[in-house]
C-alpha cells in the first residue's frame, strides 16, 4: 500500500510480500526491485478512519478503559472482568469475534499482565491469533525472544547492545542491573525491567492527545523557500481543520523536512498561546526554516503541530486578537464538510502537482516517537 510513483514510500505490506524483505516505511523503488511483481494500491485514510472508530467501539463494549495507540492498536484494562467476559483466552475469543462481526475484519490478541508484554505477545501471534502469556511465565516466555523485541530498542540501539554481547532478552534479565545502566544509561535500567515483564504504565482510557501532523512526499524535490512555505501552508490548512474538528489547540509547532538522501531533520517552537488557526501555525513554521542548516533539495515537507490542550468552554483568546482569520477558516471548514476537500483551494496552489495526494497525513494520537523513529 502506498503512491504509484516510486518517489513514495511503503505504507505497509501484505503478509505474501513481505517474504521478499518489503515493508512499512521503505522507498517505493526499492520495494519494487525486491517485488517486481507486487500490485501497488493506493491508501484510502477515510476508510481506515472509518474502521477504527467502529473497532473502539467494539473494545469500548468489553472495557470502560481502551487505550487507542494507532488507528488499529489499543490497550484494554479487562482486570475483574472474569465474570463477565469469561477467563483470559475466553476474553480474547470474544474480542476477536465481537470485532469479526462488526466490521469483517481479524485482529490479534496478545492477553498479558502488562502492556509491554500484551503488545508483544499480540505481535508475535499476528496475523489473526490469540496469545496468552500467564504472570508467572512471563520471565521465560520473554528470554527466548531477540532483543528487537524490547519497546525502545530501535535499529541503532540494537547494534551496541550484540556488540555488548547481548542478543536474547534473557541475555539482558541475567545481566546485572547496575552494568547494564554503565554500559547504556536509562536506557539500562529500562530494559532490564522490560526483560522481567515489569511495565508500571497504567492503560489510560483518557488519555490526550500528543500531537497531530500532516506530511506528505512530493512527487518533485524543492529547494527554494517559497516551495517549502506553500507546502507548510497546505498541511497548516490540514492540521487546523481536524484540530478544529476535535476541539483541540496547539502549544507547538514543528517542521520536518527529508532530503533526497533520505535524511530526516525538525526544528521546532512553542506559540505564543494555544492555537487552531492555520496562518497561526503556518507562520509559526515558516519562522522556522531559518534554523535549517541543510541546503536541500528536499523530497518531504511535514508540519506536526504537539502539545495538544481540550480548552474549556471559558477559555478565550486574547482580547485585543483579530478573530477575522479564525471566523473565515471555520466557514471554510463548514464548505469542506458540505462539498469536500477540494472545494476551496488558494490561488498559489492551482497548476501544482508536486503533492502525491496518494499519501495519508499522519494523525498522530499517540505516544512521543520511539528511539531511531523515522518518519515517511
Amino acid at each position: 500500500v502506498g503512491p504509484q510513483s516510486r518517489r513514495g514510500v511503503v505504507l505497509t505490506a501484505s503478509y505474501e510480500a513481505r517474504p521478499f524483505h518489503v515493508g512499512s516505511a521503505m522507498p517505493m523503488a526499492e520495494a519494487l526491485r525486491r517485488c517486481p511483481h507486487a500490485i501497488v494500491v493506493p491508501p484510502r485514510f477515510d476508510r481506515y478512519t472509518e474502521l477504527s472508530s467502529k473497532i473502539m467501539s467494539v473494545f469500548r463494549d468489553f472495557s470502560p478503559e481502551v487505550e487507542a495507540i494507532s488507528l488499529d492498536e489499543a490497550f484494554l484494562e479487562m482486570t475483574g472482568a472474569e465474570h463477565l467476559f469469561g477467563a483470559a483466552r475466553e476474553m480474547g475469543e470474544k474480542i476477536k469475534g465481537a470485532v469479526m462481526q462488526a466490521t469483517g475484519l481479524h485482529v490479534s490478541v496478545g492477553v498479558a499482565a502488562s502492556k509491554y508484554v500484551a503488545k508483544v505477545a499480540s505481535g508475535i501471534c499476528k496475523p489473526q491469533g490469540l496469545l496468552v502469556v500467564p504472570p508467572d511465565e512471563t520471565v521465560a516466555w520473554l528470554a527466548a525472544l531477540p532483543v528487537a523485541r524490547l519497546w525502545g530498542a530501535g535499529p541503532k540501539t540494537q547494534e551496541k547492545l550484540a556488540r555488548l554481547g547481548y542478543e536474547t532478552i534473557g541475555d539482558i534479565a541475567a545481566a546485572d542491573p547496575a552494568e547494564l545502566r554503565d554500559q547504556l544509561g536509562s536506557a539500562g535500567g529500562h530494559f532490564y525491567e522490560l526483560a522481567h515483564g515489569r511495565d508500571p504504565r497504567r492503560v489510560e482510557g483518557g488519555r490526550k492527545s500528543r500531537s497531530m501532523g500532516s506530511e506528505r512526499t512530493l512527487t518533485e524535490d524543492v529547494v527554494e523557500r517559497a516551495d517549502i512555505a506553500r507546502h507548510l501552508q497546505r498541511s497548516a490548512d490540514r492540521i487546523a481543520r481536524r484540530l478544529r474538528r476535535k476541539s483541540l489547540r496547539a502549544g507547538g509547532v514543528r517542521v520536518r523536512l527529508k532530503t533526497t538522501s533520505f535524511k530526516l531533520i525538525s526544528r521546532q517552537c512553542t506559540l505564543a498561546a494555544p492555537s487552531d488557526v492555520a496562518q497561526e501555525l503556518f507562520e509559526a513554521g515558516l519562522s522556522l526554516l531559518d534554523r535549517f542548516d541543510e541546503p536541500g533539495p528536499f523530497r518531504l515537507v511535514g508540519l506536526t503541530a504537539f502539545d495538544l490542550i481540550r480548552p474549556s468552554t471559558a477559555t478565550q483568546r486574547d482580547l485585543f486578537s483579530d478573530d477575522k482569520e479564525r471566523r473565515l477558516e471555520t466557514t471554510l471548514d463548514e464548505l469542506t464538510a458540505r462539498f469536500g476537500d477540494n472545494v476551496v483551494r488558494r490561488a498559489r496552489d492551482l497548476g501544482s502537482a508536486t503533492v502525491m495526494d496518494s499519501t495519508p497525513n499522519r494523525d498522530n494520537l499517540g505516544e512521543d516517537e520511539e528511539d531511531d523513529h523515522v518518519g515517511s
